[in-house]
């Protein structure tokens, strides 16, 4: 008689990434900027994941030039700016906009700041330049946090 068959342990955060068609060029930002290792770590983290649309719609050229080897480090800032340190699923964040009178002010790993609030039926983020991104696909469950699909890359 055959083993029963063990259940299916989640992905980490970056294999989870690495299986969406939608994330290709998030996984080769990460990969490009040496946060592999650090994101398949134990975490928790919370991950506001820029689809491939969210970078092609960056000005013509900035994707190329943050995958050089000398733009590694603006790269990482851009990358890290991205995660907040635990497992902040969707209804968290909400409760933590409620909280905040509208308002949730989320530290990120990079060490800015992002403002959450709920709109139009979901959660936007804005980042550091004023630019706004809406949280397209909430909590994404991977073995060391969450993932949160936005619909534009955040710049610190």
């Amino acid at each position: 008689m055959p083993a029963a068959a063990e259940p299916a342990m989640a992905k980490d955060i970056v294999d989870t990434a690495v299986g969406s068609p939608d994330h290709t060029t998030l996984v080769s930002a990460v990969q490009a900027a040496g946060l592999a290792d650090t994101l398949k770590g134990a975490g928790p983290f919370t991950v506001f994941a820029p689809t491939n649309a969210a970078f092609s719609a960056l000005p013509a050229g900035t994707v190329d030039t943050l995958l050089k080897p000398e733009s590694k480090a603006d790269l990482t800032a851009v990358l890290t700016y991205h995660v907040v340190a635990g497992n902040v699923d969707a209804a968290a964040l909400t409760s933590q906009i409620e909280a905040g009178g509208g308002t949730a002010t989320l530290k990120t790993v990079q060490g800015g700041e992002l403002k959450a609030r709920l709109a139009d039926g979901g959660v936007t983020l804005t980042d550091a330049k004023g630019n706004t991104a809406k949280v397209t696909t909430a909590d994404l469950k991977a073995s060391n946090g969450v993932i949160h699909v936005v619909d534009k890359v955040l710049m610190p």
